[in-house]
């Protein structure tokens, strides 16, 4: 089912929603470098040599040089953003505001001054609405396949860069995942939903956002400090990020939007584990951040709920493609402090157990159980909870198969743990045909 974007039919008005973010993305970014003196006015002395020095489309450019208002803002741009150009021409915002209507600035302020443009006359006409929310015939849509769970020790990268994967510390870790590799041949996605943390690389202690979604187009590989992994960069899919934008907010969801990020370890070393050593990752990868570095981090139970909601957004998107979700992050590990290097193969596999066995009897799990018996890093097994939760047999309509498990300690600082569930029709259910 798609979403519903009746806001789109209110008359006189552009919606500024995370479509017309994607579509407006440099032309807003265009507008925000004018918040300096020196750059407003390298603009004013060549407006088209300042606007070729960014990728505009042609469209956005004569908006802009037309004075349009209203071209620029179909073409994405938003009119807080605009109004930093406007404010680069001398225009105040009645100016502004009156020429996408058609008035003088005297007119508009007049009109303004005797009460405003009335709603009358300037609502949706029932017929248009009518038509907008009568039922439409099923439309193909996308699904989840299945979902990977794994660590993302930075190591193993670094294992694999060097060339060392078949010494003998590391071979046993590569080995864990000769039928991964295999299983990731046979079952490309379209498009894989990664859930990672981020360590320190795209946020550091300006920002802590709770959930990111990445809806841009590519993302670079991060340098942590030892220069960028020799890996591809990501290619994302703004398209799909910005309907799981919609369907989640609407959800209750708080999500932060970020267009530009590098991505580090935590989502690069799962890939590699995968995919193992391309020249080009097989599928479009859109990254999912979630703050487990600084507390408060968002619940086991909220991460559950987060990929069931999650399920549904992918669900109700109107094109045929095949996702996976992957939660990455753990085992048991301390990075830091006395208790540093402690390990709980115990309870590191009864959790494996519980996360195929009763999902939602784990996401239960308070934040005390993960530090104390996991480590203070263990917290990041929350984000297994989130690719759990879009599973199928969750809300019962379909079924999950254990395809692999692998676990092993250690790998540097941590254990290592790897699952590999398919999503299955109900026994009683036809098949998902593409």
């Amino acid at each position: 089912m798609a979403l519903d974007k009746t806001y789109k039919l209110v008359p006189g008005t552009t919606i500024f929603d995370a479509e017309q973010s994607a579509k407006g993305y440099h032309l807003n970014q265009f507008c925000m470098s004018l918040m300096t003196a020196e750059n407003r006015a390298s603009y004013l002395a060549d407006e088209r040599a300042y606007l070729d020095a960014w990728p505009l489309r042609e469209e956005q450019k004569q908006a802009l040089l037309d004075r349009d208002l209203n071209a620029a803002m179909r073409e994405g741009g938003n009119i807080y953003f605009l109004a930093k150009w406007g404010a680069t021409l001398g225009l105040s915002f009645q100016q502004m505001a009156g020429s996408m209507t058609g008035m003088t600035e005297r007119e508009y302020r007049d009109m303004m001054v005797g009460g405003g443009r009335p709603v009358e006359g300037n609502r949706i006409d029932h017929a248009v609405l009518e038509a907008a929310h009568a039922p439409a015939a099923p439309a193909a849509h996308a699904w989840i396949t299945g979902a990977v769970f794994t660590s993302h020790v930075p190591a193993i990268g670094a294992a694999l860069d060097h060339g060392k994967a078949e010494e003998p510390y590391w071979r046993p870790v590569f080995d864990g995942y000769a039928y991964s590799r295999e299983w990731a041949r046979e079952n490309v996605p379209d498009v894989v939903i990664l859930v990672y943390n981020d360590h320190a690389s795209a946020f550091d202690q300006s920002i802590v956002p709770t959930f990111v979604l990445g809806t841009g187009a590519s993302f670079p590989t991060a340098d942590e400090g030892y220069g960028p992994r020799p890996v591809p960069g990501i290619e994302g899919d703004p398209d799909l990020a910005a309907h799981l934008a919609h369907a989640l907010i609407r959800d209750d969801f708080d999500l932060t939007l970020v267009n530009e990020m590098p991505v580090d370890h935590g989502l690069t070393v799962p890939l590699s584990l995968m995919f193992g050593d391309v020249g080009t990752w097989p599928c479009k990868v859109i990254p999912f951040h979630v703050n487990v570095v600084q507390y408060p981090v968002p619940s086991g139970a909220r991460c559950f709920a987060l990929g069931q909601a999650l399920r549904r957004a992918v669900e109700s998107y109107d094109r045929p493609l095949k996702v996976q979700v992957w939660g990455t992050g753990g085992m048991s590990h301390q990075l830091q402090g006395p208790r540093a290097g402690l390990i709980n193969r115990e309870w590191d596999n009864a959790f494996l157990d519980r996360l195929v066995a009763d999902p939602a009897g784990l996401a239960e799990v308070p934040h005390l159980e993960y530090v104390e018996e996991a480590g203070s890093e263990g917290i990041e097994l929350v984000m297994w909870l989130m690719a759990r939760g879009a599973m199928s047999d969750v809300d019962g309509s379909g079924e999950v198969a254990l395809k692999h498990r692998f676990y092993h300690v250690p790998a540097s600082n941590t254990a290592v743990g790897h699952l590999i569930l398919e999503n299955r029709p109900r026994a009683d259910e036809p098949a998902v045909k593409e």
